[in-house]
């Protein structure tokens, strides 16, 4: 009998799924708008609803299907307990419970970004590695934390939140988290922009980057074009978050670093400049970790939640 599992990526507008078989390969893949009216009441009910009716189209019985596993916004622990969703008016709740009651079938949780990271170790930037750690470089800096292949998830769900390791002591900007001087003020696509901002200001020197519409991919393609003020915004750049990873590696040690998110876009002249700080930040015994760039996209979350359920279905 053929076996199948979906895989569900929850975002704060969009949930993606994905209908995959057992060796990985996605077969069908699909969005529904995220409905957040009612405190997020509508959310699993339609993701079950979703489900059920491509099950119906494809004539794919409850029985073929070993799970669905499905990423969330918010820190999930490994029973299944996200600890508030604050994007989606979620408080404490078993995901596992709740959706797998909708369903009548295996239902395995984690958090998006980790779970992304899992998909990125299974299928896309850090395939053939056990030991690695995904960092999203995006509006914010997410993380993911593999070990022995397994996510790193920590008492509440909140292990691989990277973006809010302390990295300056004397920043006067407020993090969304509420801390200052936290990474993702400084390695994220809005913390590009802002140190572009007071680079711009602080010295004289001519910049494309002056003419207007500051953005990180404004910033990394003057850099490709040799403007010597985005390079040196990118050198700050790559210093916060090669000393940030350098320090996760000391407690860690991945075989890779994978960078994904809207900045990683800039391509590999981006591992670039964050491996030479890296390098002289870390510690002797780390130095070998590999830089690569996430390849699948969008699609990492929906390809990891898979993967949860196929680890605990062949666990």
């Amino acid at each position: 009998m053929e076996k199948y599992c979906f895989g569900v990526d929850l975002g704060g507008t969009t949930v993606k799924i994905g209908l995959f078989d057992t060796e990985g390969t996605v077969l069908e893949k699909w969005e529904i708008p995220t409905r957040k009216e009612n405190y997020g009441g509508e959310i699993l009910p339609d993701i079950a609803e979703a489900i059920q009716d491509k099950m119906k189209e494809r004539t794919i019985v409850k029985e073929e299907v070993i799970g669905v596993g499905i990423g969330v916004p918010g820190p999930v622990d490994d029973a299944g307990v996200v600890h508030k969703a604050v994007n989606l008016g979620w408080g404490v709740m078993n995901i596992n419970e709740v959706l797998g009651g909708l369903l009548q079938m295996p239902v395995k949780a984690g958090n998006d970004a980790n779970v992304a990271a899992l998909g990125e170790m299974w299928c896309g930037g850090g395939k053939g590695c056990h030991n690695m750690v995904l960092a999203t470089l995006g509006t914010g800096v997410g993380g993911g934390i593999i070990v022995n292949g397994k996510i790193l998830t920590g008492a509440t769900g909140c292990g691989g939140e990277i973006g809010h390791i302390h990295i300056v002591d004397d920043e006067p900007d407020a993090c969304g988290c509420g801390n200052h001087g936290c990474l993702e003020q400084y390695a994220s696509a809005t913390g590009i922009v802002r140190l572009a901002s007071r680079k711009l200001t602080s010295v004289s020197e001519d910049s494309v980057l002056r003419k207007g519409g500051l953005s990180a991919k404004a910033v990394f393609d003057a850099v490709k074009a040799g403007d010597k003020v985005a390079c040196d915004i990118a050198e700050d750049f790559g210093m916060y978050l090669g000393k940030g990873l350098a320090m996760i590696a000391s407690v860690v040690n991945p075989e890779v670093f994978v960078l994904g998110g809207g900045v990683s876009k800039a391509g590999e002249i981006l591992c670039g400049f964050v491996s030479k700080y890296y390098d002289k930040y870390v510690f002797h015994g780390c130095k070998d970790t590999q830089f690569k760039l996430a390849t699948l996209g969008n699609d990492a979350g929906i390809y990891g939640a898979a993967k949860l359920v196929i680890d605990g279905y062949s666990a």
